[in-house]
């Protein structure tokens, strides 16, 4: 590579500057047993060097990016894909923070513990620096406590350790690290700067384990502690880790040649605020730990601090305070859903525009994962296929732009963001956080509790709500339930409250709601009887929809409507989006006219296409009717010959919520992942709702009595995103949503507890990270 001096780009944001948005690429390259984990495979940006472009059409200018030690193999290293990358990133002047190890423990042949790391990587980070002679900021090691803690102390990760001296000798090992990298580094770079990151959190608890939040409290800052050289035997950790059996030399060695990161990169993430209670009873056994003198629970604060937590603005005040040195927030991630994640970030990028005003040199703020993230929420233990969009979402053919996408775009252009999302709290500030019995944590942790300052982002009241028709049907009660859990202020309305088909009801309704989008959940469902009432069928699922989008054109706003895999003949194996439509019953028809009057009608309009709903709260649809006549002994005929794609009400839901707030048009297929006959799909439930299939028959379409024709293969696919996961985990998760949902129905107040809803029907927080 040239050595040409660096551009105008390659230089980060002076102190006198406003906080800018950085970028980051997850990235992580973590090692189970002998199998890695990689992140860049899995997202796929490995073979999509195009990603780079998009991510400088955001107008990021400053990435974090990997050149990981665990890419070689044998010693060796293949710098053609890096080349080529680390090219188009000066092409793009998008200035790169070049990470070595992210979560990782090398190559195969060493470790956290191995006494070779340290010098290993730093023959790395000099092979990186000789050929990239241009690059000024670097990461040798991303988040060497938390690395540590999973990999040593918890024992999820390489080399599955469980007990402090691993810990303590892991984390050490990695300081030595970044400390010879970055000597290596300056070497052939002098004015190198190194960023170090790591996940600082907070620690509260109850006043007889206080002792050991002091102490997780002090723990949490012993990275930028080694490398400052602040950690000699004044340090108070400085017995902890010698009594940990850390060698003396390598304390010493850091002590002697500081290498005080030119940045601190503050990791913050909602569950690295923790909570320690010796009443163990309030909490799952999961969570039980202990230190030898006392045993406790250790779980998320915001789920359980009454107050609520001091959170990253308070995390970054006292770093500040600590060392008076430059930071960047450099992971800002989500895994929730979409108005989760935007509430998310924007309180984030809030609470640091508050910061630097008050003083703090604060750089930047990251929005990490651009383009998304995958099975963080098994700390990247196993390989499900759990995603986690970010800027993007790589569900489909190419990379989408998501509403986060669009506010990082605004924010990196020093633009204003605004969403109607935004002006709902986020989970972490409404009643639903709180799973555990609320507690109040010691006197002198009260302070560090500072809500109005992490909460500071502007909100409009009342929120503008989104309009839902159908509110008494098992669609519009789905839509209520869910935008209530998710807290999406909205107006429910019934047949009587608006006619759909009646202009003036609708636009009567439309100027009383004052929605920023209508969700139109009525129709007529009936397939067989459309037969003997084609006009009603017409009427509510066709004039209806077109009235709708009519209005909602005219007011300016979105609408959704809902589709049917009934619009197709099944002649084809499946279908998707672009395919063109042939119903073969009048309940087809009425959906396929809407669908195309609806599309030509308002551009702003977005239709779902979907089939055989099934959830957890009714008692109609098909699975909790199987359970219920099997149970009773009663048969429960079911079809061989028909070919599906079942959609579970929760799925559908949330996924239709993020597109609407994506801002996605025209025709999408959401369904669960995979076909299946209604037999086999049956059979499968039973199995998991441990009742016996003996009486389910099978049963031929030919020899069924429909009126109206149905199609054999009704499979929807996708060309435009795969968002919905296979339905046998949907069905898994049925059963234990449906269990949920009961408990409810005969709790002592009979009525429903929102923080349950939050734990099983959608994952809130990416754990760890």
């Amino acid at each position: 590579m040239n050595n040409e001096k660096p551009r105008p780009a390659d230089t980060l944001d002076s102190h006198n500057a406003g906080v800018e948005l950085w970028g980051g690429i997850e990235c992580s390259a973590n090692r189970v047993g002998d199998k890695y984990f990689n992140q860049l495979e899995r997202s796929g940006h490995i073979s999509r060097i195009e990603d780079l472009g998009l991510l400088a059409r955001l107008g990021v200018r400053t990435l974090r990016y990997p050149i990981l030690w665990e890419h070689s193999a044998s010693g060796t290293f293949d710098w053609s894909w890096i080349d080529e990358r680390m090219l188009r990133l000066r092409e793009l002047n998008i200035a790169p923070i070049v990470g070595l190890v992210h979560h990782g423990s090398g190559p195969a042949h060493t470790s956290l513990l191995d006494s070779n790391f340290p010098d290993g990587l730093a023959r790395h980070a000099r092979a990186v620096a000789e050929r990239y002679p241009w690059v000024r900021y670097f990461n040798p090691v991303n988040e060497p406590l938390a690395t540590a803690r999973f990999s040593c102390l918890s024992g999820h990760w390489h080399p599955h350790y469980r007990d402090t001296a691993a810990f303590s000798r892991a984390l050490v090992n990695q300081c030595r690290a970044v400390q010879l990298a970055v000597a290596e580094i300056r070497n052939i770079i002098p004015e190198a700067q190194l960023v170090q990151t790591e996940n600082i959190g907070k620690t509260y608890s109850t006043e007889p384990v206080g002792y050991q939040a002091d102490f997780e409290n002090e723990r949490r800052w012993l990275t930028f502690d080694l490398l400052s050289g602040r950690c000699d035997s004044s340090h108070p950790m400085w017995d902890y880790l010698s009594g940990c059996r850390v060698s003396i030399d390598a304390l010493e060695a850091l002590l002697a040649a500081p290498c005080r990161p030119d940045i601190l990169g503050i990791n913050y993430h909602l569950t690295g605020e923790r909570f320690l209670d010796e009443k163990l009873q309030n909490y799952p056994e999961r969570s039980h730990a202990g230190n030898g003198k006392h045993a406790y629970a250790d779980v998320s604060a915001v789920r359980v601090c009454a107050p609520g937590i001091g959170g990253v603005y308070q995390v970054v005040k006292e770093a500040w305070e600590r060392y008076r040195s430059a930071i960047a927030i450099t992971e800002v991630h989500l895994g929730s859903t979409r108005d989760e994640q935007l509430r998310w970030f924007m309180d984030v990028w809030h609470a640091g525009q508050l910061l630097r005003r008050e003083g703090v040199d604060l750089r930047a703020i990251t929005m990490w994962a651009l383009l998304g993230a995958y099975d963080w929420d098994s700390l990247l233990t196993r390989s499900e296929n759990s995603y986690d969009p970010g800027a993007f979402d790589l569900r489909g053919a190419t990379p989408r732009m998501t509403a986060l996408g669009k506010c990082a775009r605004a924010l990196a252009r020093r633009e204003p963001y605004s969403h109607p999302v935004l002006d709902g709290a986020g989970w972490w500030q409404r009643p639903q956080r709180l799973l555990y019995p609320p507690q109040q944590p010691r006197a002198e942790a009260l302070a560090m509790i500072s809500p109005p300052q992490l909460f500071c982002r502007p909100r409009r009241e009342p929120q503008q709500p989104l309009l839902i028709t159908g509110a008494a049907g098992t669609l519009g009660q789905a839509f209520r339930r869910l935008c209530d859990i998710r807290g999406l202020a909205f107006r429910a309305v019934t047949r009587h409250e608006m006619d759909i088909a009646d202009p003036i009801s609708v636009r009567r309704m439309i100027r009383e709601a004052e929605p920023w989008a209508v969700i139109n959940a009525a129709g007529y469902s009936r397939v067989d009887q459309a037969e003997a009432e084609p006009d009603r069928c017409f009427r509510e699922n066709t004039h209806g929809a077109i009235c709708l989008a009519n209005s909602c054109r005219n007011a300016g706003i979105p609408l959704v409507t809902f589709s049917a895999d009934s619009v197709f003949d099944g002649a084809a194996a499946d279908y998707v989006e672009s395919d063109a439509t042939n119903p073969l019953n009048i309940y087809g028809l009425s959906k396929a006219q809407a669908e195309s009057a609806v599309t030509r009608i308002h551009a702003g309009s977005l239709v779902i296409r979907t089939c055989c709903l099934f959830g957890p709260w009714d008692q109609d649809n098909i699975v909790t009717a199987m359970v219920r006549e099997l149970r009773a002994n009663r048969p429960f005929w079911a079809l061989v010959d028909a070919t599906l794609t079942p959609a579970y009400l929760p799925d559908l839901v949330n996924a239709t919520l993020d597109l609407l707030i994506d801002g996605e048009r025209g025709i999408w297929h959401l369904a669960n992942d995979g076909a299946t006959t209604w037999h086999n799909f049956l059979l499968h439930a039973a199995e998991l709702g441990g009742v016996s299939a003996a009486g389910l028959e099978p049963l031929r379409l030919d020899d069924a009595d429909f009126l109206a024709a149905r199609p054999r293969s009704s499979v929807l696919r996708s060309n435009r995103g795969s968002l919905l996961p296979p339905w046998e985990k949907a069905l898994e998760r049925y059963f234990s949503d449906r269990r949920a949902f009961l408990r409810e129905l005969t709790s002592a107040e009979n009525e429903p507890r929102q923080c349950n809803h939050a734990s099983h029907l959608h994952s809130f927080v990416m754990a760890g990270a």
